[in-house]
């Protein structure tokens, strides 16, 4: 996948294969591990790692009805980690029909960082 630039200058994002190994954990608990994560990087926000969703143990996640929009990616939906409760609701959100301009997230999902720990693990 080519290095893409959108969707404009004063608010441009970028979106790149990370070469790295990406880990998330809730405690003691992987959620996910994947080397195929994509770094989204928006305006000046700090890069998000979206993880592919067949890296992901998805029977630690419940959808939530939390629902946002973005007006350059679309309308994203949330679940929480299980166990429920805080810090773990809503703690992970994916656009599951993204702008055709950030299409390459679709299938993917992305985590608080607050909310789990993030690890990129150097190759």
């Amino acid at each position: 996948m080519a290095e893409q630039k959108i969707p404009g200058p004063d608010h441009p994002i970028t979106v790149a294969k990370n070469p790295d190994r990406v880990v998330v954990r809730a405690g003691d608990q992987v959620i996910a591990d994947t080397r195929d994560a994509l770094s989204l990087q928006e305006a000046s926000y700090p890069a998000v790692q979206y993880i592919p969703r067949a890296d992901v143990d998805l029977t630690l996640l419940e959808r939530t009805d939390h629902h946002t929009y973005c007006p350059y990616k679309g309308d994203a939906s949330y679940y929480s980690v299980l166990p429920a409760g805080p810090p773990g609701v809503n703690a992970v959100w994916t656009y599951e029909q993204p702008y055709d301009a950030v299409a390459d997230i679709r299938e993917h999902v992305a985590f608080y960082p607050d909310k789990v720990s993030i690890e990129i693990i150097a190759d």
